[in-house]
């Protein structure tokens, strides 16, 4: 009984029956037998010189991808270890992908040898398929490397170059995305190119594919708003790897950034993923410049003009000395009295400081101002407990009034 196929439906067209392929191993096996020890012995010298040759030519294509990977990269950055890392990892698919296609040729040479026609019948159409498919994934693979490390080297290039700060780290961010992007792209060519070279009719699974991508993208609205999200993130430079930020209740370094999420990792190593869409409110803390607010605290009795005075002589100070005077952009900024507490006066005071400095710049700081207080007599107040037993009488004089 016949089958034909369904109006829209994928046809697959078989390359070679099994009956075919099952005719000729036979044959082969019955020739096999026919040989004698000399034509054997011979037969094996050209084998183990097949397939010695074969090793040979990958190794030589390894080396050569390693000394090209070592002469395309940035001089200076020779001996990063991390660089040295991402050399050795440039060509793995392009190695892998040359071993199949290296292997498949000395098999069908060895086959030849001992008397297969690997030129016609079922046997050859299989190969040529193999041949062609190898082809095109090696191709992929290369292609897919080549951009990779061309965004990579014009972006990074670039952010070396640029002046500008916000520029720079943009340009770093962009390079990750762009190299997932391509990634994709080239592998749904190949994936599509090889289900033809089997035999698939790949028009209706278009078709099929673009009907499938609609529904897909009703049921999967929040992937879409993620990438979205996230390309508009990079584009208004709202955020950039290398950035300080806060989201919801985590914060820390923007470690990297992907097609659909942004990694932070905290001060204590942990790792917060969030997809795009559920970012809604990004607190950047270095974005073009910082500052570092100080509330201090100083004691009622102490003289607060002698205070303020230390507070910005001790700011005037840290910004002409090194390492700190590169650090900081403008001088400190009092604000003089910002409150009365119950256990003293609150003064409050910034320092405007290169992205991502503020920190390093406020504990120094705050080192120095204690230190100075200390010096001139300025209290800062901490709070006193004093225990009573409850057999014993409040001292006198500290009994609480009627007011109390």
């Amino acid at each position: 009984m016949s089958t034909t196929a369904q109006p829209g439906a994928p046809v697959f067209n078989p390359i070679v029956s099994g009956d075919a392929l099952a005719h000729e191993a036979a044959r082969f096996v019955q020739q096999l037998g026919t040989l004698g020890p000399q034509e054997i012995a011979i037969r094996t010298g050209w084998t183990l010189l097949i397939v010695v040759s074969a090793l040979a030519l990958l190794w030589g294509l390894r080396f050569g991808l390693r000394f090209a990977a070592r002469a395309m990269s940035p001089k200076q950055e020779q001996n990063a270890e991390s660089n040295k890392a991402a050399r050795r990892n440039v060509g793995a698919w392009t190695m892998a992908a040359a071993r199949f296609i290296v292997t498949i040729i000395a098999i069908a040479w060895v086959l030849y040898i001992w008397g297969f026609d690997v030129r016609a019948g079922a046997l050859a159409r299989v190969l040529g398929v193999v041949w062609r498919i190898g082809f095109i994934v090696i191709i992929a693979a290369a292609i897919s490397e080549v951009s990779a490390f061309a965004i990579s080297r014009l972006l990074t290039r670039s952010a070396r170059k640029s002046s500008d700060f916000r520029r720079a780290a943009q340009m770093r961010t962009l390079a990750p995305v762009l190299t997932g992007v391509m990634h994709s792209i080239i592998g749904v060519i190949a994936l599509m190119m090889v289900l033809s070279e089997i035999g698939l009719d790949v028009g209706p699974l278009l078709a099929g594919a673009g009907v499938l991508g609609i529904a897909i993208g009703f049921g999967a609205q929040s992937l879409v708003k993620d990438f979205l999200t996230g390309v508009f993130f990079i584009v208004e430079d709202i955020v950039s790897v290398g950035d300080v930020v806060r989201i919801g209740d985590s914060g820390g370094l923007v470690e990297s950034m992907t097609l659909r999420t942004i990694r932070l990792r905290d001060f204590d190593g942990t790792l917060h993923i969030f997809p795009y869409g559920e970012a809604q409110v990004i607190h950047n803390m270095t974005k073009t410049f910082s500052f570092y607010v100080f509330n201090l605290s100083i004691a009622y009795s102490a003289d607060i003009n002698k205070a303020l005075q230390l507070m910005q002589e001790t700011g005037e100070q840290m910004r002409h000395e090194p390492p700190f005077d590169d650090l900081i952009i403008e001088p400190i900024e009092v604000v003089g009295v910002d409150g009365l507490a119950d256990n003293g006066v609150l003064v409050k005071a910034r320092i405007k400081t290169k992205p991502a400095q503020q920190w390093k710049v406020g504990r120094e700081y705050l080192k120095r101002i204690k230190l100075a207080f200390d010096e001139n007599g300025v209290e800062i107040p901490f709070p006193h407990i004093k225990l009573v037993p409850p057999d014993q009488p409040i001292p006198v004089g500290e009994r609480p009034s009627a007011a109390e």
